[in-house]
């Protein structure tokens, strides 16, 4: 990341996020986590609730509480602000916890637990902690659901997606997407772009660490958790479950 501390994270992609990412997220996580989010029974935990996109298509999916785990300020403004928008009931059924998962003390509270977008940004030590937080927070045989790291570093730096151009007034936003393998992390740089008339207005840069992990590591570190890895309900997905008993 670009900043110092977690509380700071994202100060430059919060501002761009929605405009850019928020209606392909949106049709991403319907695809990926409403089946299961209108099958929860107890509550649903969004781990890394970002701005709240997750979050709203599961409020939508289901009629259970929702736990949004967001330590980031600047994402957390975000999804306040979403979630400020959101009828009364849907307000009244989720709680936004405003520190990492492994701080927030949540035990036996839900039985579908949903992190996207969030575990190739945490480094081992922070993922193996996640998972053991995730497993006290899920019910017995409750279900995590998660998008996992690249298995490997690619072997040369790659741009490897536009975003937008979106227009708002005058203005074209856009961002380009950039891979750099450096000593065994992945640096993913964001570098966003405000057009007007054909002139560049802005350009501002973001850089995001991501660990490549294997999906037989993953399995390890899930089971000494206390988390059984299962078949996913799509191929891009991971799943696991806390066994009964």
């Amino acid at each position: 990341m670009t900043d110092q501390g977690p509380d700071n994270y994202y100060t430059v992609s919060a501002e761009f996020y929605d405009i850019l990412q928020a209606e392909t997220d949106r049709r991403l996580a319907e695809r990926r986590f409403a089946d299961a989010a209108a099958r929860a029974r107890r509550a649903v935990l969004d781990i890394g609730a970002g701005t709240g996109v997750v979050t709203a298509v599961v409020l939508a999916a289901s009629a259970v509480p929702v736990h949004a785990v967001e330590p980031a300020v600047a994402m957390r403004s975000a999804l306040l602000s979403r979630l400020a928008h959101l009828g009364a009931d849907q307000r009244a059924r989720v709680t936004v916890h405003p520190e990492p998962l492994d701080a927030a003390d949540l035990s036996e509270v839900a039985d579908l637990a949903i992190a996207s977008n969030i575990i190739a940004c945490l480094e081992p030590t922070t993922r193996r902690a996640t998972w053991r937080a995730i497993a006290a927070a899920l019910l017995p045989d409750g279900l995590l659901l998660f998008d996992p790291p690249p298995v490997r570093l690619p072997d040369v730096s790659r741009t490897t997606a536009r975003l937008g151009p979106v227009r708002l007034g005058p203005d074209l936003y856009s961002a380009d997407v950039t891979e750099l393998p450096d000593r065994g992390i992945l640096r993913v740089v964001f570098t966003y772009r405000v057009e007007r008339q054909g002139r560049l207005q802005r350009e501002e840069h973001d850089c995001f660490e991501m660990w490549p992990a294997a999906p037989e590591l993953l399995a390890g570190e899930l089971q000494d958790a206390g988390l059984q890895v299962v078949r996913a309900p799509s191929a891009d997905l991971m799943a696991a479950r806390r066994p009964r008993g």
